[in-house]
């Protein structure tokens, strides 16, 4: 087992609660060194829909405006490594308050908002690795960007936020549902509703026509727009609200999801103690 050290003399100031998040964050990365399984099993999932969709069945699709349809699946699949975030992240704190780690965390003498966000912090710069590994295998397999420097690293920082966002929504699920089987059942079905009643994968234009306002006002559906739009790859002209100002409802599903998000966890986690 690993020893966490703390500097337990540090106050409530922001200096100390930044020492203690980086301490706890080390932990995570740590335990992720010898559990290297986890960073396979994040990969593979986005991985297979990427092969399997976007390599094998390429000719089969097509993408609006006769683009490439790799280039239109790209964003949905970056989308997609957030969402497969979710289940993990709340498998690993659900499975830290069984063990009465979040425990032994309260008993120290450490802010209370460190100990969840240093969990953040350690699943976002995994799901960041995540991010350039299928970046790398995208590129492999023709998927290109269009836009200038500034908007494609606009469009990755669009992915990272949606990756932070998804990873305090682990946090929440994995903070409020005690029992390991229904976190794990919630967030698998999540992933599946998530990513297929959206535009991820394939255009909204293909859908039933009852289906199309359910996904046009999916937070996915706008964030795998927002980054195509800014990595100047296919998008589907859309009619409705959300599809004419993706960055604007985008911006705004972001930010309530990670308001409710980390305020969920954070009640959580304090009235517990």
């Amino acid at each position: 087992m690993s020893t966490l050290t703390v500097d337990t003399t540090a106050g409530p100031s922001a200096a100390g609660v930044v020492r203690e998040t980086v301490a706890l964050a080390g932990r995570r990365l740590r335990h992720l060194r010898r559990a290297p399984g986890r960073m396979v099993g994040l990969v593979m999932n986005p991985l297979v829909m990427l092969l399997a969709v976007g390599y094998l069945f390429k000719n089969a699709i097509v993408a609006p405006h006769g683009g490439a349809y790799q280039e239109y699946l790209m964003a949905g699949i970056t989308a997609q490594i957030g969402l497969a975030g979710v289940g993990p992240t709340a498998v690993s704190v659900a499975l830290d308050r069984r063990a009465g780690l979040m425990d032994r965390f309260r008993s120290l003498p450490i802010s209370r908002a460190a100990v969840l966000t240093a969990h953040a912090l350690g699943d976002l710069l995994i799901g960041l690795g995540v991010l350039v590994v299928i970046s790398l295998v995208g590129l492999a397999i023709g998927w290109r960007v269009h836009g200038d420097a500034l908007s494609v690293l606009a469009g990755f920082g669009v992915a990272a936020l949606f990756i932070l966002v998804t990873v305090w929504v682990g946090i929440a699920l994995g903070m409020t549902v005690s029992n390991i089987e229904s976190v794990d059942s919630i967030a698998a079905l999540a992933l599946v509703v998530c990513t297929f009643l959206s535009d991820a994968v394939f255009s909204a234009s293909a859908m039933p026509g009852w289906l199309r306002p359910v996904v046009a006002w999916n937070p996915v559906t706008a964030v795998a727009d927002a980054i195509r739009h800014l990595w100047g790859n296919p998008v589907q002209p859309g009619a409705s609200f959300p599809g004419q100002h993706p960055f604007l409802v985008s911006g705004c599903w972001l930010a309530v999801l990670l308001t409710g998000a980390v305020a969920a966890a954070l009640t959580s986690f304090r009235s517990q103690e």
